[in-house]
């Protein structure tokens, strides 16, 4: 079966390329939709506080999983805590905590966030009592452009106040293999060990 007239062509031209256009369409939007990249970023289960450079100092670390680098990646760090105003009304606070470094050049391996906790940090001479109290969380987001995908990608952490452990630091995960390249130990990734603030 084929048109027989000029009409007749011209509307299957008109269908073909329709039908070509829309299968052309929905192919893309599928293919957009399922491979939109997605930062694999490896949190620490627990953030630390113990001195650095001779000061206490909130800690978290993360690591790119991915063989890849994320280029001008930036790093927030957030707090949130229950409040009641001077009318007795009682609301969720949230407040950005100062890092000593919010951005990196290039992320390829780990990284950790510093916060120091002086004067005027909102978690300065606070207790363990004092952040269950006002139920303390911390927030971490993570930006930054993917190389390999030429897209932006973002990754974020919760985390509560008991999984803030006091006195302690992250075990070093890095070392050298035998032809002098720089390697992570995941399997020591989340251990943690004592120390005296």
């Amino acid at each position: 079966m084929h048109p027989q007239t000029h009409y007749g062509h011209l509307i299957a031209t008109v269908e073909l390329f329709t039908g070509i256009f829309s299968m052309l369409l929905m192919t893309g939007l599928i293919f957009a939709r399922f491979s939109r990249p997605n930062a694999r970023l490896l949190f620490a289960n627990n953030p630390v506080i113990s001195n650095h450079e001779g000061t206490p100092t909130l800690m978290v670390r993360f690591a790119n999983e991915r063989h890849n680098v994320i280029g001008n990646a930036g790093a927030r760090l957030w707090m949130f805590r229950n409040v009641v105003t001077a009318e007795g009304h009682a609301f969720r606070k949230f407040s950005e905590l100062p890092l000593l470094r919010n951005e990196s050049p290039a992320l390829a391996l780990t990284w950790t966030l510093y916060h120091v906790l002086d004067e005027e940090s909102p978690l300065h001479g606070l207790t363990t009592e004092d952040l269950d109290a006002s139920d303390v969380s911390l927030m971490v987001v993570i930006s930054g452009y993917d190389v390999v995908a030429a897209q932006t990608v973002h990754a974020r952490k919760s985390y509560q106040h008991p999984d803030i452990r006091f006195g302690h630091r992250y075990v070093d995960i890095l070392s050298r293999s035998d032809d002098g390249r720089l390697r992570i130990d995941y399997g020591r990734f989340h251990h943690t060990f004592e120390v005296k603030l």
